[in-house]
Order: structure tokens, then sequence, then C-alpha cells
């Protein structure tokens, strides 16, 4: 289409013409005719995107009230007459076309070849809650919410700076979802920022409905079954992220934002680590990281050592075990696959379900299919035990795309523990931490501070020092402006003496 074609025109009925071709078939969009003493005008806007109370109290009121006898003026109107907020001018269909599709409303007057864009969204949106995918014990109780809008201002809350950036942009070919790029100037590298805008603006999709299709397009190494960005629903979340030089991604439509680079301790830290005292978040996070090894390896050690090195196991308890298993017709890994397939799969019931029935339809069937699975002598009792305990131990990873990760990678190390024993378990993990070494976040290595070696990054890893001990930022992802607080905070008795 050619510019002369995209531009309105004075007369109002080839303008209205061109506008309806654009929208036809819409039912929802409304052509108001209204009369603006002898000059015929027309308000489009579409029904439950936009607040019609305020166009009928601070446009249409306005204009039936305050215009005089004369010529209308577009500029009068628009400084003079109308009490709207927001309130601009455009000379192109396509784009009145466009913000009528984003809620706006467009006032076509006779005669002239510009039209007025009034800002009067009314979008139906959920209340701000505590998220259910992060819950915590102790820290704000507020979630991100499907409104980008209202998602910027949560994160503006919590840092007050005009430092604070949002960079606005539209992906997707049909949906047009706004997606912002937020960070902290100063802090944020100019590298890192420009090379998640490039990544963004490559995207040339029919639709962006979610945070996870602009993850699958923008991340490093699309293969890895290891989460390379954060997700949160979390205000505070994002902040305090922002706050160490990391970027965030918000999409419209959703209350889930992407925050990056990120790195794989990054994923079993929760967000109340930083609100208790620092040595009940060690006590914590040791924790993890040690269930975090049992989901991911006691099914497989189990069938090695049941397998291949029953002189691992001490006497008394290999007898129990072989006294449970005697009657069993599979094999240990075939055993431990029914039983964990069958754990995923109450697992994935429960979730689907109901949240009223949901639950007690997982624990109850998980009760259920293990006693009779024992009693019919499908499944050993030992077996019951290791899968439950891999169970619980994978929900003590807070991030649920970390967890998601464990628990897939759980079966190729129980098919290498079934063929090789020990042997294949060791060659798995060491795969994986090479496959970890390896990987990249938008260029900070993802197994940092780590591998490589920081000793500064090493204070909020496994163990979280003190906050009068945090005086630097990460130094994997600021490289300037390092330092966030005085060295010399900590409250001695000499001091306050």
């Amino acid at each position: 289409m050619s510019m002369e074609q995209e531009l309105l025109d004075v007369s109002l009925g080839r303008n209205l013409s061109s506008i309806k071709n654009k929208l036809n078939n819409c039912s929802d969009v409304n052509f108001r005719q209204i009369k603006i003493h002898h000059q015929m005008a027309y308000l489009i806007y579409i029904e439950g995107l936009t607040n019609v109370d305020d166009i009928q109290v601070h446009v249409i009121r306005d204009l039936f009230s305050n215009l005089k006898k004369e010529p209308v003026s577009l500029e009068v109107i628009r400084h003079e007459i109308v009490s709207i907020g927001q309130v601009s001018t455009e000379k192109k269909i396509n784009v009145c076309v466009d913000l009528i599709l984003r809620g706006n409303t467009v006032l076509l007057i006779d005669g002239l070849d510009e039209a007025l864009l009034f800002q009067a969204k009314n979008f139906e949106t959920r209340s701000i809650s505590e998220p259910e995918s992060e819950s915590a014990i102790r820290g704000p109780r507020e979630g991100f919410i499907e409104s980008i809008a209202v998602n910027t201002s949560l994160i503006r809350r919590k840092i007050r700076s005009t430092d604070f950036k949002v960079k606005m942009t539209q992906v997707g070919e049909y949906t047009q979802t706004d997606v912002g790029l937020v960070y902290i100037e100063g802090l944020a590298s100019d590298e890192l920022v420009k090379e998640v805008e490039e990544r963004i603006n490559r995207i040339e999709a029919d639709s962006i409905l979610e945070t996870g299709y602009i993850e699958e397009f923008i991340e490093d190494d699309p293969w890895s079954i290891f989460p390379q960005v954060q997700v949160t629903e979390r205000p505070d979340t994002v902040a305090a992220n922002l706050l160490e030089g990391r970027v965030a991604v918000i999409v419209d439509g959703t209350p889930f934002v992407i925050i990056l680079p990120a790195t794989f301790w990054q994923q079993f830290q929760a967000s109340e680590d930083y609100y208790e005292r620092f040595h009940i978040s060690i006590f914590l996070r040791i924790l993890r990281f040690a269930f975090l090894w049992i989901a991911l390896l006691l099914p497989s050690l189990y069938i090695a050592t049941t397998t291949y090195h029953h002189e691992m196991i001490p006497t008394n308890l290999l007898l129990s075990i072989s006294a449970s298993r005697e009657a069993i017709p599979f094999p240990a890994l075939v055993e431990a696959f029914i039983m964990e397939l069958s754990f995923e799969a109450l697992r994935e019931a429960g979730v689907r379900l109901p949240k009223t029935i949901g639950q007690a339809v997982s624990i109850l069937g998980a009760l259920v299919i293990g006693t009779a699975a024992v009693e019919a002598g499908i499944v050993s009792a030992p077996m019951v035990i290791i899968v439950s305990l891999t169970g619980i131990a994978s929900f003590t990873v807070p991030k649920f795309s970390l967890a998601i990760s464990i628990r897939l990678l759980r079966f190729p190390m129980m098919i290498l523990a079934g063929v090789f024993g020990l042997f294949g378990i060791v060659v798995g993990v060491i795969a994986v931490t090479t496959h970890l070494c390896k990987l990249r976040s938008f260029g900070v290595p993802y197994f940092s501070p780590v591998a490589p070696l920081s000793l500064t990054g090493l204070k909020d890893v496994l163990i979280r020092l003190p906050w009068w001990q945090e005086d630097v930022r990460p130094n994997q992802f600021v490289k300037q402006n390092r330092r966030r607080q005085s060295h010399d905070l900590y409250p001695s008795p000499e001091q306050d003496q």
C-alpha cells in the first residue's frame, strides 16, 4: 500500500470507508455518529477495550457544551475543549486502525485530514495477589498480573530512580504484543541491553502470547534442557536482579517476567533467602543443594547398587531389599521406570485438576497405587520409598524450570545406571557438569561464579553473607559502579560506645 493511500482524506466518507474495510466483520467496533455544529463527525472505538464513560463525559459532553459556532479546529479541541488525559493527532489510516485495536478512541471530523486520538483504555484485569508459583513465608505478597502497565508500575514503586528505564516495542505480526525491556541505566551494561534488544527485534512471528515464546527465540542454546533465563512473578525479585545489573523482559498478557542473564545458582535461590537472617538462608540453600542431588541421582544409585554393586550395601539392608524383591517380576530399572512415570503422571494430574480436588487426588492416588502395587508384587516397598523421597526432593527446588529439568534428566541417568552401574552414573554426572560449564546466558558463563571461579561472587552462591558484607555487586554482570553500599556497615559494639 502506498503512502498516499494510507493518509486520511478531507472527506469523512472516504476515511470511514477505508477504516471499515480494514475492520470488516468486526462487530465489537463501534462507529458513533455525532454532529459538531454543522460538521459531521464519528467516534470509533472497540467495546470492552475503551472506557465509554470517560469518552462520554470528557469528550462528547465537552464538545457539545464548549464549542462555539465557528469552524472546528483540532488544536482548539485538543488543548482547550476536551478534558481527557492523553490526546494526540494522526494522519495515517493504518496507525489509526492500530491504535483503535489497542483500545484508543479515534475522532474523525468531516473536512479535516487529521484524526484526534483519545486514550481511554479500559481493560479488565484481575487484582494484584500473591503469586501462587512463588509463595514465600517472609517478604512482599504482591505479584505481577496480565497488564504490562501495572507490572512496570509495581517495579517502579520499588526503584524510584530516573535511571530506571523501560523500552517498549511490539512483537508479533497479528498480536502486536507489547514487550518491555526494563533495566537500570549505569548498572546494566550497554552491550547487554543492546544484545537483548536486537534479539527481541529479530523475532518475526505471527504471535507472542507469553514470555515462553520470547524465551525460546532469544536463548543462547535452544537445545539445552536447562533454563537460560529466570522466570518470576514477583516484583521484588525483578527489582533485586535489576539492581545487580541484569535486565528484565515484560510481556503484556502474562504475569511472568523474564530476567537475564541467568546462572545455574540463581535457579535454586528463593526470594526470602534475602529477607531471613543469613544463618537460616545458608542452611536452606545447602539443604536445597543436597536434595537437588537426591532428586537427580537417588533412583539411579538404587538401581546401580541393587543390580551391580551388592557389596556396597550393608548385609542386613541387602537381605531386607532382597526379601522385598524376591517376588518382583521386573528388574530394578523397569521397576523404577514404572514408579517414576506413575508418580509424574499423578503429579501432572494434580496440577491440571481443579485445585479443590487436585491435591487430594494426587496424594490419595500415590498412596493407593503405591500400596496396591506393593501388595500385588509389581514393585517392591524400597522402590516406593525411593520414588517418594525423590519426588519430595524435587519439590525443594524453588524454580519450576530447573526442577523440571532435573526430573527429566533423572530418566537418562537411570538408564545409564541400569546398563553400566556406578560407572554410568559417573559418566552422566561428568557430561551434565561439562554441559553446564560450557553453557552461556547472554555471554555470561552459566556456572559462574563457580566456573570460572570468582571469589567475590561466591558470597552469594551456596552461602549468603550478611548484608553488611554484601558491599559489591556480582562482577559477572556489572563492570562499572560495582559498589552498592559502604564497606564499613558492621554495627560493632566499639562503634556504639
